[in-house]
This record gives structure tokens, C-alpha cells and sequence, in this order.
């Protein structure tokens, strides 16, 4: 499992977020305190607290393809 941290401001940003996430076949969940959701749930998503960043979790060892393809959420 691999993990880092993003962030999403608007309703674009989660649609356009999801729309990549689901072209990968593997699990990737999003962490906000105590809550786990698919984050290729749109509506999943917008059951977390989108003001601060949330963890990424990526059920893969090898996500750098994922983490090239959502850069711009990724929180440096």
C-alpha cells in the first residue's frame, strides 16, 4: 500500500479526480479522520471534510503512474 496526501477545492476537482482514479484496477481508498471511503465515489468523497487535506491510500506497490496522473491534487 502506498499513501500521500490531497487535497480537492471545487466540484470539478473531485469529478475530474474520480474520472482518473477509475482508470486504474486497483483500490484506492481516501482517509479523513475516522472515516475510509472508494475514492472513486464521487459521493463517497463528499461525505469528507474536502477543507483540509485527506490521506490517499493506494492498495498497489507501485503507484507512480497514479501519482503522475493526480499531481496537481497531491499536497507538497
Amino acid at each position: 500500500m502506498t499513501e500521500t496526501k490531497v487535497s480537492l477545492q471545487t466540484f470539478g476537482d473531485v469529478q475530474e479526480f474520480v474520472n482518473i482514479l477509475i482508470t486504474f484496477g486497483f483500490d484506492i481508498d481516501l482517509v479523513s479522520g475516522r472515516y475510509i471511503v472508494d475514492a472513486k465515489s464521487i459521493m463517497g468523497i463528499y461525505s469528507l471534510d474536502l477543507t483540509k487535506p485527506i490521506i490517499l491510500k493506494a492498495h498497489t506497490e507501485d503507484a507512480e503512474e497514479l501519482f503522475a496522473a493526480i499531481d496537481k491534487y497531491i499536497v507538497k
